[in-house]
């Protein structure tokens, strides 16, 4: 490709995003007000959730979640260590114990059959993520909750616009958590979204969240300490305006997968994306292949490294949160998680975005064809 560095990410901007950042720095509203209101009226409309809250980041709106639940230290949550790796990061910070339930092979969500070992009267909350912007089963995942009393939270820090059975990803559990930092498709820069249908705990999260001008003077209000994380009025105006143009930004994404889809067809040791039968919409975070059973982490790794050498950003997907270091300092090790050891010593994230040109996608697939060949060829896909 000429030496281009094709990009793991690039964001789709348009005229629509720079008007709306002309527009608020033109205004009296930089840190708040309007901007974020309407934003967040909009972002709950669109996931069909009655309320949304919006926050500066996806780790503290996570962190700020559990404490209005009641959950701190001491506590423990079950979660798959495929997870975003922020959320293991609040748990440590928090001193509330993870108990790790395996994950579906091809789906990479949390397996409901490896959870209810793992309950006990600690624990006070499910987490299911939808890896990658597959859905997690929902269905199995809201039993379990119930028959167990416990909070059902969703991470769809990976998902926007996928679908369970016709419901749309951030409508399922008492709240769940959306971040608009790269390479999600809905960008703002840094931010983050709680959507629920809760209007005690929106009313909370905003209490703790923020003050306005008119707020802060008030005795009532301020009984309750906030921490000033509140998304500004630029960050808003721009994710209100990414959200506008989401279909468009959304079918981009979905023209490159099908490229992506159509130069993998038919090359045995490298695995698609896998959909499931009751997934009604999938829109990927990034593109995510799986290698065959012969190739090993190393192995991976120097795929990887190839297409770094042809210009080509690409990572592993997955970096398991009970080996980071806070984990291993807790007792957790290799070997407790098998199928989600598998899968993160075994998958590539390849770039994934609106920009790509159709040549670009059959050139880093015939890269990644000819490094898994270096290393391993014909190796089985299961």
């Amino acid at each position: 490709m000429n030496g281009k560095q094709i990009k793991f990410m690039d964001p789709d901007m348009t005229g629509a995003e720079l008007e709306a950042i002309y527009r608020v720095l033109g205004s009296s509203e930089l840190s708040g007000g309007t901007e974020v209101e309407v934003f967040e009226k909009n972002f709950a409309r669109f996931v069909k959730r009655k309320h949304a809250v919006s926050f500066s980041g996806a780790k503290v709106a996570f962190y700020l979640c559990l404490k209005a639940l009641g959950i701190g230290k001491g506590d423990a949550i079950i979660l798959s260590a495929c997870s975003w790796r922020e959320l293991g990061q609040v748990l440590a910070w928090a001193g509330i114990s993870p108990k790790f339930g395996d994950i579906d092979y091809w789906s990479m969500a949390i397996d409901p059959s490896k959870i209810e070992r793992e309950i006990t009267p600690e624990v006070k909350a499910l987490v299911g993520s939808n890896p990658n912007g597959h859905p997690a089963c929902w269905e199995e995942l809201e039993k379990i909750a119930k028959n167990h009393s416990l909070f059902l939270i969703e991470d769809s820090t990976e998902a926007i616009g996928s679908s369970f059975k016709g419901r749309n990803v951030g409508s399922f559990g008492l709240f769940s958590l959306f971040d608009f930092s790269q390479p999600s498709a809905l960008l703002t820069g840094k931010g983050a979204m709680v959507v629920t249908d809760s209007e005690e705990l929106a009313s909370l999260l905003k209490t703790i969240r923020d003050r306005s001008v008119e707020e802060r003077q008030s005795v009532v209000k301020n009984r309750q300490p906030y921490l000033g994380c509140s998304l500004s009025s630029l960050e808003a105006a721009l994710g209100l305006a990414q959200l506008q143009r989401i279909d468009e930004i959304l079918q981009k994404r979905k023209t490159i997968e099908e490229l992506y889809t159509h130069f993998l067809s038919g090359f045995e040791g490298i695995k698609d994306p896998y959909v499931s039968p009751e997934a009604t919409e999938i829109h990927w975070f990034s593109y995510v292949v799986h290698l065959g059973t012969r190739f090993s982490k190393s192995s991976r790794d120097a795929i990887i490294e190839d297409l770094r050498r042809d210009n080509i950003e690409a990572f592993p997907y997955c970096y398991p949160l009970h080996l980071a270091g806070w984990a291993i300092e807790r007792g957790m090790r290799r070997g407790m998680l098998p199928i989600t050891e598998r899968v993160a010593d075994r998958t590539i994230a390849l770039p994934f975005h609106g920009q790509l040109a159709a040549e670009e996608v059959e050139f880093i697939v015939k890269s990644l064809k000819e490094a898994s060949l270096n290393v391993g060829a014909g190796a089985a896909i299961y």
